[in-house]
């Protein structure tokens, strides 16, 4: 089996997030599979600490989850607008969903120039180009007033899809790790590999001695329907975490990133010579097993749809037959997809064998 044939049954999407599953649960309360190479184990997320040794680095997403989708109408239609990203010239970039009667949305056609979205408060958004001559589901969009970023904080809601069970608060969307920003950007859809952390996890693995190095991503609006690579997006890589990245390769420690996010981050701020730089900006980096990594040991990510683009992502990191075998462990075990589900640690090594590990080991 290889991920391109894995099919993800109805009933292992992560409807919920972990902590309302039942009572005395937190978000560590997910479980973790580990892949060595071709070796896989099972563990519980809080397991981490001791998977991890003194002198690893935790490469981290600190954007913030906004509140990106804002009900508006076309005409007499209604439609759910998708914030996605904010462009240097003040336009957005936006995705128009039809609402599907059930709390969610389903895709849409695009288009065309000129439409005009009504938004509450009198705000009005019209679509000018399509975002890339990929393809006609994102837009952009010029507001008709400054006050649609006040109309996404008082109208707004988390981005949902269809496989949810319910709206939750923008609370549930946001990670340990998140900082707000000082020009309030952030990302439409929540760096979620850094979901299950709690402030007790981190302080834990600080004990140890793995550190954390802060980056930024604002992540876009994912391709729920067509798996597209991701469109360029605002990162930044502060000039501590370029040394916190040096260092901790020079002295033997291995990278992990949590999310893809985040390698897509520091890979942007890495030279031909394997050194990481200060840098911010756009990225239209696409990680793929021919582009490779530079930097990044290893990688802790959710759970993906087997189309989806990040797939090649995490090939680029272990390697296809690594990436196969886990998948079918994790479609085996009964692991949950999705921004609420289990998750997936990807380290160096290599074994042919499958290990089951109970909670401690």
């Amino acid at each position: 089996m290889t991920t391109a044939t894995v099919r993800v049954p109805e009933e292992l999407h992560a409807r919920v997030p972990a902590e309302q599953r039942g009572p005395g649960l937190d978000r560590d309360g997910v479980r973790l599979l580990v892949s060595h190479g071709t070796e896989v184990s099972h563990h519980e997320f809080v397991a981490l600490p001791g998977l991890l040794r003194a002198g690893d680095l935790l490469v981290v997403n600190t954007s913030p989850t906004l509140a990106a989708a804002v009900d508006g109408t076309i005409g007499d239609a209604r439609v759910v607008v998708h914030f996605s990203t904010r462009g240097d010239d003040g336009r957005w970039a936006v995705e128009l969903r039809d609402p599907d009667g059930r709390g969610t949305t389903r895709a849409r056609a695009g288009g065309p120039a000129g439409t005009e979205v009504r938004l509450p408060g009198g705000v009005r958004l019209v679509l000018e180009e399509p975002l890339s001559e990929r393809g006609e589901r994102l837009w952009w969009a010029r507001a008709s007033s400054p006050a649609v970023v006040g109309v996404r904080r008082e109208h707004g809601r988390p981005i949902r899809y269809s496989y949810t069970e319910r709206d939750q608060p923008l609370s549930v969307y946001q990670t340990v790790f998140a900082l707000p920003s000082q020009d309030g950007a952030g990302s439409a859809e929540m760096p979620s590999a850094g979901r299950p952390f709690t402030a007790r996890l981190v302080a834990e693995l600080v004990s140890r001695g793995v550190q954390f190095a802060p980056v930024t991503l604002h992540t876009g609006v994912a391709s729920a329907e067509a798996h597209e690579p991701p469109y360029p997006e605002r990162f930044a890589v502060p000039e501590a975490s370029a040394r916190l990245l040096n260092a901790a390769r020079a002295g033997g420690g291995r990278v992990v990133a949590v999310g893809t996010t985040a390698v897509r981050a520091v890979e942007s701020a890495t030279g031909s010579d394997g050194v990481v730089r200060a840098r911010e900006g756009w990225t239209d980096l696409v990680v793929t097993p021919e582009h490779g990594v530079r930097v990044v040991d290893g990688l802790l990510t959710g759970l993906h749809e087997p189309e989806a683009s990040h797939l090649l992502m995490l090939e680029a990191v272990a390697g296809r037959a690594a990436i196969d075998r886990a998948y079918e462990e994790a479609v085996g075990g009964r692991y949950l997809w999705h921004e609420f589900g289990d998750v997936h640690l990807i380290l160096p090594g290599e074994g042919p064998h499958v290990v089951h590990c109970s909670r401690n080991c």
